[in-house]
């Protein structure tokens, strides 16, 4: 867990409908609603990584 003193805040708007997804998301995880926007973005980050590597991969086959 990285130290609350040390993170970098952010303000964020969220819809009504997000809002209430991540509340419940949170609630039925037994975690902080900040710990669910994490998850989220972590997620979304390891997919996108995942994704860019294949391309790396398919390219430098392609390059052999």
């Amino acid at each position: 867990m990285y130290p609350s003193d040390q993170a970098q805040k952010m303000v964020l708007r969220l819809p009504d409908d997000v809002k209430a997804f991540v509340a419940e998301q949170a609630k039925r995880n037994g975690s902080s609603q900040n710990s669910e926007i994490i998850r989220a973005i972590r997620d979304r980050m390891d997919r996108v990584s995942g994704v860019e590597n294949r391309l790396l991969d398919q390219a430098n086959l392609l390059q052999a």
